[in-house]
């Protein structure tokens, strides 16, 4: 089959187009005919082994996973024999391993059915940024009648986090650059903040959530935008600076600080299940959630896709059409 490998750790033209395998599902894992596949900061992280803490969990020296990519949309070509659920030529989304390939192998309680009105680019754009938002959101507490800001709007997991939290009665304040405002005032925010010309995170600005998916600001800059009692949930981090945990510090320095603090401080710790899959496949057939694909790349491109997200200047979701 055709698959994108990655042998080494380097920027993304260390990609390489190639063939590997077919994967043989396990016993409780489902083999996916990939129809397309999701691309989001966390591939730019693995291809480029960058922060280095990352290298612990996808091989020291090497890649341990030669075939990239998690996120997927495609049809069941054979299950396990403790599946349950899923049959063959099901049309499913979810995680899995190595999506960036023909063929792909998930667990299968990481899969759900394709929701009914999206395309399978569309549904390939959901289960990372989607799971990940969801647990935001729910991360805040209720947020129904109340303010929430989303830094990094413009982003994969921000324009989730945005509709999510309109769809559970939040007024959001929403954070991005110039060129993504129209585009997420679009997502349903109330209030829309360029932060190359307004500070958004102003001393006494009293928010009640911070859901920070952009992670360059300091823990101190954003829990002076919170109200005494708010709760700030940390996404990830993307400082330029420190190979070792780049924007990854926080969420260690905000565990320490959280058990002193009034204010809750959340580092995000977002899990793929298919019950999340559930629920965001219901606000999305509901109207109130829609995945917008920024740029769709042939499968031969997959270099080129990873470098336009590590760019920062994606909007929204990027992805993998394998036809």
């Amino acid at each position: 089959m055709r698959a994108i490998l990655h042998d080494r750790y380097g920027p993304p033209e260390v990609l390489r187009v190639g063939s590997a395998p077919v994967p043989e599902p396990r016993d409780d894992e489902v083999l996916v005919r990939v129809r397309a596949a999701g691309v989001d900061p966390g591939v730019w992280h693995v291809v480029t082994g960058l922060p280095y803490a990352v290298r612990l969990g996808f091989g020291l020296r090497r890649p341990r996973h030669p075939v990239v990519g998690m996120d997927l949309a495609g049809v069941v070509a054979a299950v396990g024999r403790r599946v349950t659920g899923l049959a063959v030529g099901d049309a499913v989304h979810g995680t899995g391993r190595g999506s960036f390939a023909d063929y792909a192998v998930a667990n299968a309680s990481r899969l759900a059915p394709l929701p009914t009105a999206l395309t399978f680019e569309e549904a390939a754009a959901v289960p990372i940024s989607g799971q990940t938002a969801l647990a935001a959101v729910r991360s805040a507490g209720d947020v129904d009648g109340r303010r929430v800001m989303v830094l990094g709007a413009g982003g994969g997991v921000g324009a989730f986090a945005v509709q999510i939290a309109k769809a559970q009665g939040a007024h959001v304040t929403a954070v991005c650059s110039t060129g993504k405002a129209d585009f997420v005032r679009s997502l349903g925010a109330d209030e829309v903040v360029d932060y190359t010309r307004t500070d958004p995170t102003p001393p006494g600005a009293a928010y009640d959530a911070i859901i920070d998916t952009a992670g360059n600001r300091t823990l101190t800059r954003l829990r002076r935008a919170l109200s005494p009692s708010g709760v700030l949930v940390l996404v990830g981090g993307e400082a330029s600076s420190g190979r070792l945990l780049q924007g990854f510090d926080r969420q260690l320095r905000a565990l320490l600080w959280s058990p002193m603090l009034r204010q809750r401080l959340v580092p995000l710790t977002a899990r793929q299940s298919r019950a999340d899959l559930v629920s965001l496949a219901r606000l999305i057939d509901a109207g109130e959630v829609r995945p917008v694909v920024d740029r769709t790349f042939r499968l031969e491109d997959a270099a080129a896709a990873v470098a336009h997200v590590g760019s920062g200047h994606a909007r929204a979701k990027t992805v993998l059409s394998l036809g």
